[in-house]
């Protein structure tokens, strides 16, 4: 019998069902019709292979079986005698690793299922899953799933916002609800999560004596569609529907696109910008992304979280910012913790943006993410005076006057500023608001 077929077989078998290793051999002996003696040291290898990993892919799996030397050596043997006398089927079940198993999230078991879940048919299905990539050479933009932005960054980068369409976008957001929003955070994740915030971002580190700030490059589009896909099968879903599901939250834009940018550009930070948005990743700009990206980086906080703590540390993270701070001892060390940093970052994917690493002790303004931590949680002097000054301006000359960036709701703008700061520091909020109260609209 040829190899291919007889490792597509015992993948079959393998991946059928339970993933103990007596189940296994049980399941591929009934596969070969025979209890042959290998076969119970095949599946111990198997599942040290993959213990430590989400749900393997059928390609992995038949991966491993090549590259198996036992299995190999057992072909060569007894190939005259190897044949499958029963095709075991793959069941299309929910599997969730252990930590998954208590996850509030809706079964769904094949693409049929999928479709009817999100209201689709199978053609439509696949037109927004999108998984052979049609998304990257769409001429036609409203052939496209979703809207394009380019943005100039500081330092020379560039930043792709990519904003789903409405139907899109209303899938998402029931993926979003039904099945992300089930899956509870981590505790040092403060970005983009229900009852958490800057404030509780910050609050940890208000009056430490030294604090370390990094900052994540390229947060969203390096996490790739292959991750997203993984995180589907570790919750439980069967290889298609997550590979659906992760096609329905990535994309990969249309080379198009780069071809519209002005002369601000540079050739050198475009070519970055193509190479790094040109596979499947999360789009900034759709619903579900900030959820993943806080599921996909679960592991990261634990990691960074358990080395803190080992410094005697506080770490918090919002989106892709992290804060660590601590006392007399973490001074001491603050380079090589750095450091240490840096690498768990790199092993887990994610890069530093080493420009805006920061080390800051009590004799400086200790700012995290646009607030002051140093005594107790504010705003920047120098953002409330210019919002004030803005106020008073229109109090005597008028909003019209003022509006220079020319926001669409001037009114709204202000009114978004205002709230921002009564969060933060209510006293200073409550000053600004009677200001704005005055404005004549």
């Amino acid at each position: 019998m040829p190899k291919s077929t007889l490792q597509a077989a015992l993948a079959s078998s393998i991946l059928a069902g339970e993933t103990a290793p007596e189940q296994i051999a049980a399941r591929c002996g009934r596969t070969l019709g025979r209890q042959w003696r290998w076969l119970r040291s095949l599946a111990q290898r198997y599942v040290r292979r993959f213990e430590h990993q989400v749900r393997p892919r059928r390609r992995d799996v038949v991966q491993f079986l090549r590259d198996d030397k036992g299995f190999q050596r057992a072909y060569r043997e007894y190939a005259g005698e190897l044949w499958v006398a029963e095709w075991i089927a793959e069941e299309q079940r929910m599997q969730p690793v252990a930590a998954a198993r208590a996850w509030n999230i809706p079964p769904i078991e094949s693409a049929g299922e999928l479709a009817n879940w999100l209201q689709l048919d199978a053609g439509e299905l696949e037109w927004f899953a999108d998984l052979k990539g049609l998304e990257s050479i769409r001429g036609n933009a409203r052939l496209r799933h979703y809207h394009y932005r380019v943005l100039a960054k500081k330092l020379g980068r560039i930043r792709l916002i990519e904003v789903p369409k409405p139907r899109l976008k209303e899938i998402q957001r029931q993926i979003l609800s039904e099945i992300l929003h089930q899956i509870p955070p981590h505790p040092a994740a403060h970005g983009f999560v229900k009852g958490r915030s800057i404030r509780t971002f910050v609050a940890p580190h208000v009056g430490r004596r030294v604090v370390l700030k990094m900052d994540l490059e390229d947060f969203f589009p390096s996490l790739s569609g292959a991750r997203i896909q993984a995180f589907f099968r570790a919750a439980g879903y069967p290889e298609t529907v997550a590979d659906l599901l992760g096609g329905i939250c990535t994309n990969a834009p249309p080379r198009e696109i780069w071809r519209e940018l002005g002369p601000e550009i540079g050739p050198i930070q475009l070519r970055e910008a193509r190479s790094l948005y040109s596979r499947p990743h999360l789009p900034q700009g759709a619903p579900t992304s900030p959820a993943l990206a806080n599921i996909c980086s679960h592991r990261l906080d634990c990691r960074l979280r358990g080395l803190a703590r080992s410094a005697g540390v506080e770490y918090t993270r919002y989106a892709d910012d992290l804060a660590f701070s601590g006392g007399e001892a973490f001074e001491r060390c603050v380079d090589r913790f750095a450091s240490q940093t840096a690498a768990v970052l790199l092993e887990e994917g994610y890069s530093v943006h080493h420009r805006k690493t920061r080390i800051l002790r009590q004799g400086v303004r200790q700012h995290l993410a646009g607030l002051v931590a140093n005594q107790r949680i504010n705003v920047v002097r120098a953002d409330f005076d210019r919002l004030k000054a803005t106020l008073n301006n229109c109090l005597h000359y008028g909003p019209d006057s003022q509006n220079r960036e020319a926001h669409r709701s001037f009114r709204s703008h202000l009114q978004g500023r205002i709230e921002f700061v009564k969060m933060v520091n209510p006293a200073k909020g409550l000053r600004l608001r009677e200001m704005f109260d005055q404005i004549q609209w």
